[in-house]
């Protein structure tokens, strides 16, 4: 699995807890900032659950923060790349935080509440949590602005083309548009469900009470749901083709080298590193990008160097493996990863080919995450 943390740093969430004290130990992986089970079954089991029916997972590596103040608004829409003044109530919106250089800082979601002066939340992955936090509160001046973390909260994922029917047998809405969110009540807890962006599979995020968790796990379990570990969520992540900073995109990176234009609101006036997107935007592209592909050969692993046959006839590199998974597709499963591609190599249209101990393989890059629908000869 891609990471960088430590895992004897790392605190288990709230659920990997729970479920560590009332079974053998499960085996725990260092995920976005915490420990988290790896596996709850078989891959192809947990895999086949998200595909065909509902996969509930763990996501109490997520930190939600409010937003306060009467400047709340306009500071926010000035520090995140999409447009915060445009947002809906029961509304949300992915952003890249850039610096002054336009360079990407992390990633995180802005949430609005009910009513026109409702309130603001953050949702940021644990492992960017304390940089973010910092950066945006350097940037608090003269601003009637109060970031307060919500501390005892934490947040289960539902994720796959039932998941809004055993959703509903809790007696819980499920919003039909991605990043929308509801509020519901379960066993006499206020509840907020959102929904995320998936360009393949419907994913949901039921927010409670953190001493709540484990009863609206095993709650969604007896609904239907089906527990898959980090494993299969890193499998989804990947398949639906949506990148992690610090795994696909990094701090020297800049927005529009990331393909995530769903990220950046181009009209909705200054915010930094506001200057340098424009620039890009009305001169001209960047000189590389981050691609999906498919890979035909050995699994290589993240890192791993793609090459191409330039103009010249010689060989040049294309990119590198910034993400790679196995999906278990009926008997035969199908290598998929994410990397950083020249432009060069992209214009000419030819296959990518990688090397690892096991011998050599070719890669292409795929148009878009649909292609990745099972094939008629794919069974799940």
């Amino acid at each position: 699995m891609n990471t960088t943390e430590t895992a004897a740093d790392l605190p288990l969430t709230a659920i990997a807890a729970l479920l560590n004290s009332m079974a053998a130990p499960l085996r725990m992986t260092a995920y976005r900032g915490a420990l988290s089970p790896a596996m709850l079954d078989a891959p192809p089991l947990e895999w086949s659950a998200a595909k065909t029916g509902c996969a509930v997972h763990d996501l109490g590596w997520l930190r939600r923060v409010q937003v306060k103040g009467e400047d709340r608004f306009r500071w926010l829409n000035g520090m995140v790349t999409n447009s915060v003044l445009e947002l809906a109530p029961h509304s949300g919106a992915w952003n890249l935080v850039l610096n002054a250089q336009g360079r990407i800082q992390g990633e995180l979601h802005v949430w609005r509440g009910e009513g026109e002066t409702g309130p603001l939340e953050l949702e940021i992955a644990a492992d960017q949590y304390e940089t973010l936090m910092a950066h945006l509160d350097r940037f608090i001046i003269m601003d009637d602005v109060e970031l307060v973390p919500l501390t005892n909260q934490s947040a289960l994922g539902l994720a796959g083309p039932r998941a809004a029917e055993v959703l509903a047998r809790l007696g819980l809405p499920a919003p039909q548009q991605d990043l929308a969110s509801a509020e519901g009540a379960w066993a006499g807890h206020s509840v907020q469900i959102r929904r995320g962006y998936g360009p393949l599979l419907p994913h949901f995020e039921v927010w409670l009470p953190t001493a709540e968790v484990g009863a609206l796990w095993q709650a969604l379990l007896e609904a239907g749901a089906v527990a898959v570990g980090v494993k299969t969520l890193e499998a989804m992540r990947i398949a639906e083709a949506i990148p992690a900073y610090g795994v696909d995109m990094v701090e020297r990176d800049l927005p529009q080298e990331t393909s995530q234009l769903r990220a950046l609101h181009f009209t909705k006036g200054c915010y930094l590193g506001q200057e340098i997107v424009e620039r890009i935007r009305s001169r001209g592209s960047v000189h590389r990008h981050l691609r999906q592909l498919e890979l035909d050969g050995p699994l290589p692993e993240a890192g791993a160097e793609l090459s191409f046959q330039n103009a010249s006839g010689e060989t040049a590199v294309a990119g590198t493996i910034t993400s790679i998974v196995e999906l278990p597709l009926g008997g035969s499963a199908r290598l998929v990863a994410l990397a950083m591609i020249r432009g060069e190599a992209e214009l000419r249209k030819q296959p990518l080919v990688y090397t690892t101990g096991a011998g050599t393989g070719i890669a292409r890059i795929l148009a878009a995450p649909t292609d990745l629908l099972p094939r008629q000869s794919d069974s799940l």
